[in-house]
């Protein structure tokens, strides 16, 4: 959503960006953009340039005395980095890890000097609040959370793409209306909301209104915007185990509930998508999560539990039925998948067989045949071979 904004309006974070440190009495700005959006940076570029030009930027603006000028830094797309003190501390060239607070980056923050930091979409707003007035602004929204929301659309919906909306607008809304429900057919089951460190939220509270303090409410968060969809065939072990995964690989590993405690917390959950679940590994999930909310050093570490929270939360009869029945009820996990033959619909013509690559498969032409499960690997080849529908993943 930030990118966006900065190719196609930069102007408007520059404008804002200036209108800040006139506020607070500052003479510089920084702008963090990750490398991997060259279109960004360039546009930014060329609108710095035309700001001094127009002499928006630069040495005593308008005549006012004001002095105030934006640099560029360009980030190597760490995750991390979206946490307000391991920005500041890339941005001064360092490894991008978080600091400590107090003290606040408010009392010294970018190179030990107060320092205020904004999202993209907030600054964006700056110049139109104060062209129309607050009242226009809080006319939208709800009465705690005032405006609009920009969010990422995506995963198992019709229509991807970015969606600006009023803050308390409806989940079904926004995925049925706007994004068109999820395609093929498909039953909705649950929408990731605020990126990795979101949480899931159920088709059962569709009708949910999105703003701040309802997603915090509920275990989850806005975050940056994203929203991911997902149906029936999402099994939500295994999004918990891919968000953790993320997670894991993005930490800095400054601290040690982070560092630590996402990874335990990941392995128990490959465990479990792998059939080997164990009783108490829920509980041990759920006590690791809580461990590290509490203790980890920054941000990242203190939300990062929140997708586990939210999925045992939710659906926790699917980590159930993964531990003591091993079954993935959306038939998503390929090490507890089970494929079968119905000998209704099945016409004997041995093309599955065929194709079994570890010949798992057998019968009499024209009579149905037979899955011997001590041998299937799972691969899926029969399923996508049989033409009348006879093989079935469970």
């Amino acid at each position: 959503m930030d990118r966006s904004v900065l190719e196609g309006d930069p102007h408007a974070v520059l404008e804002a960006m200036a209108i800040a440190g006139y506020a607070i009495g500052a003479d510089e700005g920084y702008i963090y953009v990750r490398a991997e959006y060259p279109i960004a940076v360039a546009r930014l570029q060329i609108a710095i340039k035309q700001a001094h030009e127009y002499g928006l930027l630069g040495k005593d603006i308008f005549g006012t005395g004001f002095n105030f000028d934006i640099k560029l830094r360009l980030g190597a797309g760490a995750f991390v980095c979206g946490e307000e003190t391991a920005l500041l501390t890339s941005i001064e060239g360092n490894r991008g890890e978080p600091r400590p607070r107090p003290p606040f980056p408010a009392v010294k923050g970018l190179f030990g000097q107060p320092t205020i930091i904004n999202n993209v979409e907030t600054f964006a707003n700056v110049a139109q609040i104060i062209l129309n007035g607050a009242k226009w602004f809080a006319s939208m929204g709800t009465e705690k959370s005032k405006g609009t929301k920009i969010f990422a659309l995506g995963g198992k919906i019709t229509h991807t793409g970015l969606v600006e909306i009023p803050m308390g607008t409806t989940l079904r809304t926004i995925i049925e209306e706007i994004g068109g429900g999820c395609p093929n057919g498909k039953k909705f089951k649950a929408v990731q909301t605020g990126g990795p460190s979101g949480g899931c939220i159920p088709a059962s509270l569709i009708d949910t209104p999105v703003d701040y303090d309802t997603l915090t409410a509920m275990g989850c968060m806005m975050g940056s915007g994203g929203m991911i969809v997902m149906d029936e065939d999402n099994c939500m072990v295994d999004i918990a185990k891919f968000f953790l995964g993320f997670i894991v690989d993005e930490s800095c590993g400054k601290c040690t509930p982070c560092r630590i405690g996402t990874r335990r917390m990941l392995d128990i959950l490959t465990r479990i998508t792998e059939g080997k679940g164990q009783d108490g590994d829920i509980e041990r999930l759920e006590e690791l999560a809580n461990t590290i909310k509490a203790t980890a050093l920054c941000g990242l570490g203190q939300t990062a539990p929140n997708p586990v929270l939210a999925t045992i939360k939710f659906f926790r009869d699917e980590y159930e039925a993964h531990i003591y029945e091993k079954r993935c009820p959306a038939g998503h996990c390929k090490a507890l998948a089970r494929y079968t033959i119905d000998p209704e619909k099945c016409k004997g013509c041995s093309a599955c067989s065929r194709k079994c690559p570890v010949n798992a498969i057998s019968g009499v032409v024209k009579s149905p045949f037979v899955i011997d499960q001590d041998k299937c690997i799972k691969c899926g080849t029969c399923l996508d071979t049989c033409k009348f529908g006879a093989i079935s993943k469970k």
